[in-house]
């Protein structure tokens, strides 16, 4: 790739990051950090000058939907391409010019308006929303006195949820709960601390002072 650094180590990556943005910036230094080999493109120096001064990755000032300017920043030679811009109608114009034009591996779009989606899905492109993320989290503040956690498996993102038991459900089984839709239910945490797998259980007792843990897909 023409300007680019060598690649860090065996299983380094070749990425490109389109849209200099808060979330732009941060997703590059942090591939960066990892040993992957980055180039952030954006149309404002301003927002490429905002990088951290470790950041050891390639820049290159250009319009993310010019060809000319995809090209010039190495996109021909990437693994991977994450398009980070705010506007949603340019993510998916840019994604679909790396998929299907320049044939990147795997091209990951940021949607801002989670009810686009489908969108993007007919395109084949997919998708990361921090609108979905930090709902799910906020939420989770509101309503949960445990601290919940992420996991990432591929580009997909479940998060861990634990709410109280209702007192509906007090002297019920796992297999009366109504769970909120889109929700599995990983496991109960016992009154006392102890953590019950639900998959180890075919119903599980529950009591006053329980909690369920539950998985839910963000995105």
């Amino acid at each position: 790739m023409a300007g680019r650094k060598s690649v860090k180590g065996q299983n380094s990556m070749n990425i490109m990051i389109v849209g200099g943005g808060l979330l732009g910036r941060k997703t590059a230094e942090t591939l960066d950090e990892l040993g992957h080999d980055v180039v952030l493109i954006d149309s404002s120096t301003e927002n490429l000058a905002q990088l951290s001064p470790d950041f050891s990755g390639v820049t290159s000032v250009g319009f993310p939907m010019d060809i000319k300017s995809l090209r010039s920043a190495g996109i021909e030679g990437c693994d991977a391409v994450a398009v980070a811009t705010p506007d949603d109608n340019l993510n998916i114009t840019v994604g679909q010019i790396a998929k299907n034009f320049f044939g990147v591996p795997k091209v990951i779009a940021r949607i801002s308006d989670p009810y686009r989606e489908n969108i993007f899905e007919r395109f084949g492109l997919q998708t990361v929303c921090p609108t979905n993320m930090a709902g799910d989290k906020l939420v989770t503040a509101l309503t949960s006195p445990w601290q919940s956690r992420q996991v990432t498996f591929g580009t997909t993102t479940i998060t861990l949820l634990v709410f109280p038991v209702e007192r509906r459900f007090v002297g019920h089984t796992t297999a009366d709960l109504e769970l909120h839709p889109g929700d599995g239910l990983f496991g109960v945490i016992k009154d006392d601390g102890t953590f019950v797998l639900k998959e180890a259980h075919k119903e599980i007792l529950l009591e006053a002072g329980d909690s369920l843990v539950c998985s839910r897909k963000i995105d």
